[in-house]
């Protein structure tokens, strides 16, 4: 598929397009080192008096799917947020969902507890696991940047 990209390039490719996003939109972003865990780019306003951390989460395609894990259920503070990218061709501008973590955790939370009560293929329930998907097919968070509060 013309400008389908790995994986690891598919999410650099994200947290690159979040940073230019911010930096468009004035605010200081800075990416962290990979080792920094759960949180891919630092933000603060201008004044530098409210900074938030930002997880970006990246896929490429139509669906508006992003594979999480369990441990994202608890990865949740007042600061910190979710800009899930959907990368689309090479000419076209990525969409951002922009997620408060608690609103996060909530949803992948139930949404896994309603796949588990389920039935899955042959009529055998679904066995846990530690994946987790978020979705947002409503569009409700679709560059809500100003959730940010910066």
């Amino acid at each position: 598929m013309p400008g389908h990209l790995p994986k690891d390039l598919c999410g650099v490719s994200g947290e690159y397009f979040v940073a230019s996003v911010l930096s468009q939109l004035g605010f200081i972003a800075s990416l962290t080192l990979k080792n920094t865990r759960g949180i891919n780019i630092l933000v603060s306003n201008v004044e530098a008096s409210r900074l938030v951390g930002i997880q970006v989460k990246t896929n490429q395609g139509s669906k508006l799917k992003w594979i999480l894990n369990a441990k994202n259920e608890g990865f949740v503070a007042d600061n910190l947020f979710y800009v899930f990218v959907n990368l689309k061709g090479p000419q076209e501008r990525p969409d951002c969902f922009i997620v408060p973590s608690p609103t996060v955790a909530d949803h992948i939370l139930n949404d896994h507890r309603k796949w588990l009560g389920t039935l899955g293929k042959n009529g055998q329930p679904h066995k846990d696991s530690q994946i987790r998907n978020f979705s947002d097919e409503s569009r409700q968070y679709l560059e809500r940047w100003d959730l940010l509060g910066l």
